[in-house]
């Protein structure tokens, strides 16, 4: 009886050529694709007929697009996860969720192995693993790029070239390119080298800022307890909501960086990233948690997303500090509900108004005129106390002169 592996199936380069590197090094072997729908633009049904025609037994190709955005993509945004401050985790978000489904298929047929096309300097190799060990420790991995002998993608080339596999990556145009419908991703290539300003033809979602529209344009953003429900006072269902907001970044040239990053495996990495609608939903969030946070828990909960997108870095999603990280973002978006107005122009965004009935902003508080609550003498006591502490170590140290 044919041993059964579970392929994790983008129908790219890599996991194009694994099908038949399966079947040739292992006997009697049953290769079942799966491919996670995240919202990519590929037409679904070409991979699903790739996934045959290149020697899987079957191939699901199923949407989990919905899942992806209210499981992962909406705790991202109430969180406000960026990875080293500005890596929006497009990658990263979407494989707790393509791993699961693995999983799930695996059980479904009865596969002890699953297979991943990840590289052995990549960091999408550990969180595939990690999530399958998370949810069952006993299924296997396979992972070609840590067994073969191809060391390169023009290797990879060359092999789909000779075991006429079609592939649309060349060597001339080498880069290693993920998507989904948070972000794109792209890598390799002469954006290797650190002397090279990234090309144009990087782009596979945006507009480079200098070609965006010469006039800008309002976006309203609404928020009911961190999560976006309405865009300009239309309500939306969670797929349709991010694609919403995605076409009016890709339009304006929002959302690119040119990202240096430390990869979990110990190395450098360089990566050009483009999440045009998430760039503008963590604008807004950000505008509007501003106003209805206060200091110390929205400081404390800028403090521990910076750990947070470390997990979800790593690939460390079904841990229970990431459960328990939530829990506590969960309770301060309690008040965050309300809308945020943006300008969009060339790149930019710019705050326009913020809307909210819990907001902790007073403008007669806050304002310089004078109010019942605070009265400016008040200001001589408090300095007086917070600054003791600064008093009296001074005068130690000039009596000790």
């Amino acid at each position: 009886m044919a041993q059964k592996v579970v392929l994790a199936y983008s129908g790219g380069l890599d996991t194009s050529i694994i099908i038949p590197w399966l079947k040739e090094n292992y006997e009697d072997i049953e290769v079942i694709a799966v491919c996670g729908n995240v919202g990519q633009e590929d037409k679904m049904e070409d991979v699903y007929e790739k996934a045959l025609n290149s020697g899987a037994s079957k191939a699901y190709v199923d949407d989990i697009s919905e899942e992806f955005v209210t499981t992962t993509i909406f705790s991202a945004i109430k969180a406000e996860v960026k990875y080293e401050g500005k890596y929006l985790l497009g990658t990263s978000l979407a494989r707790p969720i393509i791993a699961k489904k693995l999983v799930e298929v695996a059980h479904k047929e009865g596969a002890k192995f699953i297979c991943h096309g990840c590289t052995g300097k990549g960091n999408d190799q550990v969180r595939f693993e990690a999530t399958i060990a998370a949810l069952d420790p006993s299924i296997k991995v396979i992972a070609p790029w840590r067994i073969w002998d191809i060391k390169s993608r023009e290797d990879a080339i060359d092999y789909a070239n000779a075991h006429n596999i079609e592939v649309t990556a060349t060597k001339e145009k080498i880069y290693s390119v993920d998507a989904n419908l948070w972000h794109v991703s792209t890598e390799g290539g002469d954006i290797e080298n650190l002397a090279n300003e990234h090309k144009k033809d990087v782009y596979k979602e945006c507009i480079d800022p200098e070609d965006a529209p010469d006039e800008a344009e309002y976006v309203e953003i609404y928020f009911e307890k961190g999560v976006p429900k309405k865009v300009n006072g239309e309500e939306l269902a969670p797929v349709e909501l991010i694609k919403k907001v995605n076409s009016l970044g890709k339009k304006h040239g929002i959302g690119v960086i040119d990202l240096l990053e430390n990869r979990l495996v110990g190395m450098k990495s360089r990566g050009v990233y483009e999440t045009p609608g998430g760039t503008i939903l963590y604008e807004a969030h950000n505008k509007l948690e501003s106003a209805t946070i206060d200091k110390d828990t929205l400081h404390y909960k800028q403090l521990i997303a910076l750990k947070y997108s470390e997990l979800i870095y790593d690939g460390l999603w079904y841990t229970t500090l990431r459960e328990a990280i939530e829990a506590f973002v969960d309770i301060t978006q309690e008040n965050v509900t309300g809308s945020v107005k943006l300008k969009l122009y060339k790149g930019n965004i710019k705050s326009a108004g913020i809307f909210a009935e819990n907001a902790l902003y007073d403008q007669g508080i806050s304002s310089f005129g004078a109010s019942d609550l605070y009265d400016h003498k008040d200001a001589e006591g408090f300095i007086n106390l917070f600054t003791l502490p600064l008093k009296i170590k001074a005068m130690k140290s000039l009596r000790s002169k």
